[in-house]
């Protein structure tokens, strides 16, 4: 185990060395930051039945281990998902999150701010696994006039570069939400195409929702299943209002654009009262259930816009397609795969007809 460690720390050391030879100061912290990061993950997991043998581990924990070797297995068997030698170990990392991420766009765009790294091209978000490190960078950023968003976030995957563990932050999810978080992280693995974000997120939540439906349903979990399924109706009821008021700012961005920054903030803001109290509204119809005041304790900007917008406005894609597929999962994803060639403007034809190109 030891060797293993250690090999694991080389091999990050070596890609880390390489990318250091060609950046910038600020770069080389970043990347210097997230290898350290990767180690600390690698250095405290340990094999998930020696973690259910230790008569030191918490009940709940070894209950919540137990049930992701049941999830890996489902995901193998039928969501057909790479889940072998992937979350067979579990790491306590002591903290809430494992990293924090920062979103950025322009004042007046929803277009978001790309970071370009290895492997993987270009992302819609940087993550740090200090938070002091992501609001250091939202704060470099805001000065530099841009709308930023800085979110900690439970869930982690290396894309199968590594051996990637449970970690405790995803312990505190219900069985439904840690079953759509595996399968959500083990798409990644089944299919990531460099460079297009939102297209990855929206196929790995699509994934996970739908897989965590079959999975309680084969399960008898039946009164899980239907407050899962409540609990997802109102989800999307509030994502649809956040992304109705990301297309209207992203039409009054474009109409306006000569139009002073003082007019542009007041159409801007009246926009986000709006999107207030449509949210208000729906609370009232969900009978309260909608955290309004927590989501809004946090103003508004363009760019946590997009930390929803990424993750959800091609599932309705990727939902079609399966239903074209007659719910046939292997054959959803051979349609998926092949969708890797393609340019990013034919995959959204693919995904929303009609509108390739937006």
């Amino acid at each position: 185990r030891d060797s293993s460690r250690r090999l694991l720390r080389w091999k990050w050391w070596l890609v880390v060395t390489g990318i250091i030879m060609l950046a910038s100061c600020r770069t080389v912290s970043f990347y210097t930051q997230a290898a350290r990061g990767q180690i600390e993950i690698s250095w405290k997991a340990r094999p998930i039945a020696e973690v259910v043998a230790d008569p030191a581990t918490n009940p709940s924990v070894k209950d919540k281990l137990r049930l992701v070797e049941e999830l890996r297995a489902f995901a193998k068997r039928e969501l057909h998902l790479p889940a072998d030698a992937q979350y067979d170990r579990y790491c306590d990392l002591g903290r809430k999150h494992v990293v924090w991420v920062v979103y950025a766009a322009p004042e007046f765009s929803v277009e978001g701010v790309t970071w370009w790294y290895p492997l993987v091209g270009s992302l819609k978000y940087r993550g740090y696994f200090d938070e002091a490190d992501a609001t250091a960078e939202a704060d470099r950023l805001r000065a530099k006039g841009f709308d930023v968003f800085v979110g900690g976030v439970d869930g982690y995957s290396t894309l199968g570069w590594f051996r990637d563990p449970v970690l405790n932050t995803f312990l505190r999810r219900s069985d439904a939400e840690l079953a759509e978080l595996i399968f959500h992280e083990l798409t990644h693995q089944r299919l990531y195409i460099s460079g297009d974000t939102d297209f990855n997120e929206a196929f790995a939540t699509a994934v996970g929702q739908e897989g965590a439906r079959r999975w309680l349903k084969a399960s008898g979990r039946d009164k899980d299943l239907q407050t899962y399924e409540s609990e997802l109706r109102l989800q999307r009821d509030f994502i649809g209002v956040v992304l109705a008021t990301r297309a209207r700012l992203k039409k009054i961005y474009g109409d306006h654009e000569h139009d002073t920054p003082e007019q542009l903030r007041a159409l801007k803001q009246a926009e986000f009262d709006h999107m207030r109290a449509d949210a208000e509204e729906m609370k009232k119809r969900w009978g309260g259930k909608l955290a309004v005041d927590r989501w809004f304790k946090q103003p508004p900007n363009n760019a946590r816009l997009n930390t929803l917008a990424t993750y959800y406005d091609l599932v309705p894609g990727f939902e079609s397609l399966l239903k074209e597929c007659g719910g046939d999962v292997e054959e959803f994803m051979d349609r998926v795969d092949a969708m890797s060639g393609m340019s990013k403007a034919e995959r959204r034809k693919k995904l929303h007809p009609g509108t390739a190109g937006l």
